[in-house]
């Protein structure tokens, strides 16, 4: 299997894994007074996970022609502070604060729009191609999208839809920076430093708008939620972090809104929600081209 094969197969994962996240969040966060207080304590059981996965590769040595197992410079380290701030930290609070005062119709469809973003700063920034056929593979992931939240035809911009934008922003800017510094920095050492320094910030933003009672008061129900979903989210972000070091950033966020069908289905077998068969059937006819798409290039053979 070759390596942009391996990561639209990774992307795939990642998608799984986000389309149980969301399911399970929906009914975590009602277990929560304060859902950044509660999202910090899933993000610190995260960073915990994925800091033992790096441990291997933060102890490995260097190789020639390979991504680096651990920053060798001020310039690596400013980079992976970076990523903290920008993917682990300051996204979140602005998504949680600003889910509080939106309604989550717009907010899901707001943030589905990822991948428009991306696809904005990919192009240009990382070079990444963009054909007529991805171009309409996304075209019907954003239409399965609006099919799927309804009522897009009205939003309305306040200042919690401004805040989830920012947010998402934040997340497509946190994409290309990282499949950068793929190059040369290894995918299980940026997604530790990613939930690790991203957490630590957290924690300091909790602790100075006087929340931090929140997550000492948790007890076993509360933190077994925020176990679980935090190793949900640790799965999540490995698996990115890995079809992003193997396949086009475009590719990879485009994949990853298949996430919508997983939870669609949960929701459909778990809480006898109906099923919006023109949304699903959108999302998953533009996922399968991007999927055929890369695949078809990953196993073309070369020409002389």
């Amino acid at each position: 299997m070759s390596t942009r094969a391996t990561g639209i197969a990774l992307a795939l994962a990642t998608a799984a894994i986000s389309g149980v996240a969301v399911f399970l969040n929906a009914y975590a966060v009602k277990r929560f007074g304060d859902p950044t207080a509660y999202t910090t304590a899933k993000n610190a059981v995260a960073a915990l996970i994925l800091l033992l996965l790096a441990l291997p590769t933060l102890r490995a040595s260097c190789q020639a022609g390979r991504p680096a197992p651990r920053p060798r410079s001020r310039r690596d380290w400013l980079a992976l502070c970076a990523v903290g701030v920008v993917g682990g930290s300051v996204p979140f609070v602005l998504f949680f604060e600003g889910l509080a005062r939106a309604s989550s119709t717009e907010a899901a469809f707001i943030h589905k729009t990822l991948v428009v973003w991306v696809v904005l700063l990919a192009v240009p920034l990382l070079r990444e191609r963009l054909s007529w056929l991805q171009g309409a593979a996304i075209a019907l992931l954003v239409l399965g999208q609006a099919a799927l939240v309804g009522g897009t035809g009205t939003v309305t911009v306040g200042q919690g839809e401004v805040m989830i934008l920012a947010a998402t922003l934040l997340w497509a800017g946190e994409v290309v920076f990282v499949k950068y510094l793929l190059r040369s920095l290894a995918a299980p050492t940026l997604a530790a430093a990613r939930l690790g320094i991203g957490t630590l910030l957290l924690v300091g933003f909790v602790l100075a708008s006087g929340r931090g009672g929140e997550i000492a008061a948790y007890g076993a129900s509360e933190w077994g939620w925020a176990l679980l979903t935090g190793l949900v989210l640790a799965g999540y972000v490995a698996t990115w972090y890995a079809a992003l070091a193997r396949a086009q950033a475009v590719d990879v966020t485009a994949v990853l809104v298949l996430a919508a069908i997983v939870t669609a289905l949960l929701n459909a077998g778990f809480e006898g929600a109906p099923v919006d068969a023109l949304g699903l059937g959108l999302i998953a006819l533009g996922g399968g081209l991007i999927v055929v798409r890369a695949l078809g290039r990953a196993y073309r053979p070369a020409t002389a």
